[in-house]
């Protein structure tokens, strides 16, 4: 099954009108930076999480380059979940000079 993906610019768009966006890296890496409103569910974790991703909508996933998050999806699409990879993660976020907030809480 296909991945769908989308880049940090479309995320940007999407969140806007009221996406849901979980990342899938440390919480080490998390409190150094993440998209504003980011929900933390490591990707270790995922397994047991699996209900967070569910949802209105499709759940974008983003980890820091996008290989992460694409494992998540792949997962993720097994239980039916409608997962979006971000293409080139936090990376690609940061290069087209968009907000981050640091901390342990989503926003």
């Amino acid at each position: 099954m296909a991945i769908q993906e989308i880049d940090a610019a479309e995320l940007d768009e999407a969140l806007g009108q009221g996406a849901r966006l979980v990342d899938v890296r440390e919480p080490h890496e998390y409190v150094g930076g993440h998209v504003a409103g980011a929900v933390l569910v490591p990707l270790r974790t995922v397994p047991e999480h699996v209900d967070a991703f569910r949802g209105d909508g499709p759940a974008y996933v983003i980890c820091r380059s996008g290989s992460r998050s694409f494992k998540a999806c792949e997962y993720l699409v097994q239980f039916g979940i409608d997962a979006v990879n971000v293409r080139g993660g936090m990376l690609a976020w940061m290069d087209a000079d968009l907000p981050l907030v640091e901390g342990d809480q989503p926003t």
